[in-house]
């Protein structure tokens, strides 16, 4: 479902001259439908990055990212947002909405752009607040006014909405308490289940043994030192 392929990375630093850094050669990575991979290394090692190329957020200098078919690296802008739309979920550290759109509107919203039906979108929205915890009096105010654990169960809520057949997980454990991570393992699990190819970046070293099923330590696509 997720192919990475000889992928590399620069950077250019305009305010140094225009001087080229290379972050990133040679990463190789395959997910499989159902299986959920996830990336470590120390921080500084490119786990961020090669996340955001992946979705498409940074580009890559050569290589090549395919997901469910598609080509990334080659894609057209209209392409990536039909992917992202369609096929590829991404679960941030950090929620982004516009002000004052009610939460249960904020969770709904990737099924009502696939065609789903207001009534239907917020019953899924609704379902999963309540199983993250997030009271009902909350879910018409905008998640902007909320704490930061609740802002990050919202955007968990929201990147579980429509069942992606492939996610990135940026920290979704991050900032919870023991109750909700075992929540967001739990819907884990469920879209493993239903065959979501997964790549996940988890610090909490309890919840990557617990749902990933192999680490790709991402210090090995780092550049190779000239002779």
């Amino acid at each position: 479902m997720i192919e990475i392929e000889n992928l590399s990375k620069t950077f250019t630093l305009h305010n140094q001259g225009g001087a080229v850094l290379r972050v990133m050669e040679g990463a190789a990575l395959r997910v499989a439908p159902g299986e959920c991979v996830a990336l470590t290394g120390a921080s500084g090692a490119g786990k961020s990055t090669l996340m955001r190329m992946i979705y498409g957020n940074y580009r890559a200098a050569s290589g090549r990212i395919r997901i469910g078919g598609l080509d990334i690296v080659q894609a057209a802008p209209r392409e990536v947002i039909r992917l992202r739309r369609e096929t590829l979920g991404y679960v941030s550290q950090f929620l982004r909405v516009l002000p004052r759109v009610p939460t249960l509107d904020v969770v709904a919203e990737p099924l009502r752009a696939l065609g789903a039906s207001q009534d239907a979108a917020r019953d899924r929205a609704a379902e999963l607040l309540k199983r993250l915890n997030i009271p009902a009096p909350l879910w018409q105010l905008s998640p902007t006014t909320f704490s930061g654990g609740e802002q990050q169960r919202v955007n968990i809520a929201r990147g579980f909405a429509h069942p992606f057949p492939a996610l990135l997980l940026d920290e979704p454990t991050a900032s919870l308490d023991a109750a909700n991570r075992a929540v967001v393992l739990s819907l884990i699990d469920e879209a493993k289940a239903r065959g979501a190819a997964i790549i996940g970046i988890f610090h909490d070293e309890a919840a990557r043994a617990r749902v990933c099923d192999r680490e790709i330590d991402v210090s090995a696509f780092a550049p190779k030192a000239a002779a």
